[in-house]
Formats: structure tokens, C-alpha cells, sequence
């Protein structure tokens, strides 16, 4: 089988918990760190599958890589391969299949609930997962749900948590944070988290009880990631 394609937007935003998992389950990927200055591929022929990963900065900033990037995606559903996107990615997703992305009401920064939009598609892709769930989140903007995708995920702060549309995952908040993960952030973000409220955890609230939500959060990416491999079948 060839190859994952991960692009890595942000040196801190890696695959995290995802790397282990495909290396987990025997499958080979290799990322792109457009944080470097590598070069995003022109086209998706030699590869399994697409991931994007997180990153501060915006889809609507004028980066030269952002729209490359966005055109790659659509060469990945035009070819039917899976695509998987986390908090920006998910955003890159949503602009790509025709989406809009717009700062939210609130920023969601810590762990706070999401819970399931009662469809078919959510009952799918959410299978063995409980109504409502605690994950991660660093976003102060969100994305539309594209035309002619299903709404899997929603939180009381921000509507659109999660979209999928045949085999393409589109995903506002994390799951494929690492202890270490949540750490680095703290510290990179901490103007962000100087002032804490209802959406925004301190550092000591986000730490609080970290190796059992981080297992907790491993077991809802188990189940949201086993069912985006089975479009590489």
C-alpha cells in the first residue's frame, strides 16, 4: 500500500497519538513539515490518503502554501482517497469542499464536551462511542459544514465539531494530543490562557487528572480513526 501523506502546519502540531496508531496498525506514512518549508506535492497519485494536522495561523491568511494545499484535497476526493483533518485541517477541509471558515463566538481552548448530532452518518463514524465526550480544543475560529456533508459533532460553544462526507473526515477539535502535547501548547499559548472563563482552561485545569483524560481522549480517536482506515481498503 502506498504511502499516508500528513502535512504538519505548526512544529508543535505533529501526528501525535495518529503516528501511533498507523504505526499500530502496520501502516506507512510519511509527513511534510510545510513549517519548514518543505514543499506541499503537486498531486496525490502515489498516495494512501491525505492528513492535516493543526496550526495557529488562519485558512483566510494570505500564505502561499494555504492555497496549494487546498487544491491538493481536492485532488484527493476527486481520486476517492481518504481525508483527515484536525482543527485547521478540518477548516482546510471544509474551505476545499466549499465551506466558509469565520471566527467563532468564543475561544474553546482545554477539554470540553462534544456530543453527537442524531444522524446516521454520526451513528457510523461515533459507533461504540457514548452521546457525549470530553476532547481537546484550541480554536478561536470554525468552519461550515460543506455542502453535501453530514454533521457528526457538536459543543455548546461551537456548533460545527465534526463533518464527514464519503470517505473525509473533517474535525474541529483534537484527538490526537499527546501529554507532551498538551504541555508544549500550555506553554506556547500561555497569553492565550493567562485569562480563564467558560471556554478557556489555565494551565492547572488542563493538567488536572492529564493521563486519564489523555486515555480517555486515545479511545475516542481509536474509534474515529479505525473507521477513517477502512476507506484505505
Amino acid at each position: 500500500m502506498n504511502e499516508i501523506l500528513i502535512l504538519r502546519h505548526a512544529a508543535g502540531e505533529g501526528p501525535g497519538y495518529l503516528a501511533q496508531f498507523l504505526d499500530r496498525h502496520g501502516l506507512r506514512y510519511r509527513v511534510i513539515r510545510i513549517d519548514q518549508n518543505e514543499p506541499v506535492p503537486p498531486s496525490i497519485d502515489d498516495c494512501a490518503a491525505l492528513v492535516l494536522m493543526g496550526g495557529p495561523m488562519s485558512v483566510n491568511d494570505a500564505l502561499p502554501w494555504i492555497p496549494q494545499v487546498i487544491g491538493l484535497i481536492g485532488k484527493a476526493m476527486a481520486a476517492d482517497r481518504p481525508v483527515l483533518g484536525h482543527c485547521l485541517g478540518g477548516q482546510l477541509l471544509s474551505k476545499a469542499l466549499g465551506g466558509t471558515v469565520a471566527p467563532n463566538a468564543v475561544r474553546e481552548i482545554g477539554w470540553l464536551p462534544v456530543r453527537r448530532v442524531p444522524n446516521a452518518a454520526a451513528n457510523d463514524w461515533l459507533d461504540g462511542l457514548a452521546p457525549k465526550f470530553e476532547v481537546f480544543h484550541w480554536h478561536g475560529e470554525t468552519f461550515t459544514i460543506p455542502p453535501d456533508a453530514s454533521h457528526i459533532l457538536s459543543s455548546d460553544a461551537c456548533a460545527n465539531q465534526g463533518f464527514v462526507v464519503g470517505k473525509a473526515l473533517g474535525l474541529q477539535c483534537h484527538v490526537e494530543m499527546l501529554p507532551q502535547m498538551v504541555h508544549a501548547w500550555a506553554r506556547i499559548g500561555q497569553d492565550e490562557i493567562s485569562r480563564p472563563s467558560a471556554t478557556i482552561q489555565s494551565l492547572g485545569q488542563m493538567t488536572e487528572a492529564l493521563d486519564e483524560r489523555i486515555s480517555r481522549l486515545h479511545h475516542v480517536a481509536d474509534v474515529l480513526y479505525a473507521r477513517w482506515i477502512q476507506g484505505l481498503a
